[in-house]
């Protein structure tokens, strides 16, 4: 994303919202930092720059590791994953492409 551009949200991201903007946006629902009905449309760089500070310090707070997750967070967080991944999947998304494209 572009300095001066605002992000389209992570309903109209491509795949499906598998970016990394996306990946910060369902880190931020599981953690509770925002309404998972936010899809974070309009958003300029400095404020998703914000919200990734405040995700970031949540996964410090659990070493970075899932497994460290409260049960809560944490079947909220795979859940939320696990309907990513299908969604995004159905629209073209294809994990090993992202791998491929370096």
């Amino acid at each position: 994303m572009k300095q001066n551009q605002s992000y389209v949200g992570i309903d109209k991201d491509k795949y499906g919202g598998m970016s990394d903007i996306g990946k910060l946006i369902r880190d931020a629902w599981a953690f509770g930092l925002i309404p998972q009905s936010e899809t974070c449309a309009g958003w300029d760089s400095s404020r998703l720059e914000q919200l990734w500070q405040q995700v970031n310090n949540q996964w410090v707070r659990f070493d970075f590791r899932v497994a460290n997750l409260p049960t809560e967070i944490r079947d909220n967080y795979l859940l939320i994953q696990q309907l990513a991944v299908k969604k995004a999947k159905q629209a073209g998304w294809d994990a090993q492409r992202e791998l491929d494209d370096d």
